[in-house]
């Protein structure tokens, strides 16, 4: 009586445990096929990339002397043409001083020399003085002005100089070092700061048997930020160029990527790159689906019934955009008819 009384309960029990679950994740009626057959996916190999600017640029110094401003630091952002730093050379101001008292002394015999002129042409229309005296005024007239075109062009060359005490951005870009600091002695043509000019791409570097699958135009996959530990998320990639040289037994290539321009120069992000062909089956995302932790799918069975069938899935594939679709590892043959659950 007691064992009629256990198995009563028991079999409550499994009644109220498997019915729900059962009835809520089977899937619904069968509906499109699919027929499974083998194709050619890509052999995609996990590298690490490197993000490096298109461009590395100096900002140099045209005239040499001390740092007086420094306007820049690592990390900032500058267009072409801002003022990086500011040099100064104490012997330039003094250069210009000396070269105004200079102007100033040309002025004067210029202006004598000019009042000499005068006289001497106005003595020469009454017949008192000869031709040669008002020649003779006129050279030293005309060498005084010289003289003074000569001091005021010497300044403009000075100021030149002044002016080119500024430091210019060659480039737009990110400051990756600054390598003074206020107050330092630099001499002409040292560096300023280092920019990373233009856009960032990613440098790949795989074992040199994959190098002759890869080829300018290559799509790759982009993982998302290793900083960034909750994007999971991938972007595609094209590769841009393929060097002809090996580096260590590594061939070399670089892939532009969209949204590189707020990661870190030298940051490393993984991406999926093709290493050849492979055969495999591949089918619809829309054909596969989840059942007690189980991926299944739909078969059509010899007598035209339809059978769920456990498979063991690969990686997922997209397919130009239209469709996600899903490798296949095992659980299909060639040839099976699929339906839609």
């Amino acid at each position: 009586m007691a064992s009629l009384f256990v198995r009563a309960i028991f079999f409550l029990l499994s009644a109220a445990a498997l019915t729900p679950a059962a009835s809520a994740q089977s899937p619904p009626q069968a509906g499109e096929t699919f027929d499974v057959h083998a194709s050619d996916v890509d052999d995609l190999k996990s590298v690490y990339a490197t993000v490096r600017s298109r461009d590395v640029v100096e900002a140099r110094v045209r005239t040499g002397g001390t740092i007086v401003s420094l306007n820049v630091d690592e990390g900032d952002q500058v267009e072409a043409g801002k003022v990086l730093a500011v040099v100064a050379d104490p012997k330039i101001a003094l250069r210009i001083k000396a070269l105004d008292a200079q102007i100033v002394a040309a002025k004067s015999r210029a202006e004598t020399a000019q009042t000499e002129l005068q006289r001497a042409e106005q003595l020469a229309g009454r017949g008192v003085t000869s031709q040669a005296r008002v020649d003779q005024a006129k050279t030293a007239f005309d060498v005084a002005s010289n003289d003074l075109k000569a001091a005021q062009a010497e300044r403009s060359v000075v100021e030149t100089q002044l002016e080119e005490g500024e430091v210019l951005a060659p480039s737009a870009g990110r400051v990756l070092r600054v390598p003074v600091t206020v107050g330092s002695v630099t001499l002409l043509g040292e560096s300023i700061a280092t920019i990373a000019a233009n856009e960032y791409l990613l440098r790949v570097e795989v074992p040199e048997r994959h190098a002759r699958f890869m080829k300018k135009g290559d799509v790759i996959r982009v993982g998302g930020r290793e900083l960034e530990t909750a994007s999971r998320s991938t972007t595609e990639g094209k590769i841009t160029q393929v060097y002809p040289q090996l580096n260590n037994g590594r061939v070399i290539a670089d892939a532009e990527a969209p949204g590189l321009g707020s990661y870190f120069v030298g940051e490393r992000v993984l991406t999926w790159i093709s290493a050849g062909k492979r055969t495999a089956f591949v089918v619809p995302q829309r054909f596969v689906f989840r059942r007690y932790g189980l991926d299944y799918v739909r078969l059509v069975g010899p007598s035209g019934s339809p059978q769920d069938v456990v498979v063991q899935l690969g990686r997922s594939i997209a397919n130009d955009g239209d469709q996600d679709v899903v490798e296949i590892l095992a659980g299909v043959a060639e040839g099976d008819t699929l339906v839609q659950p």
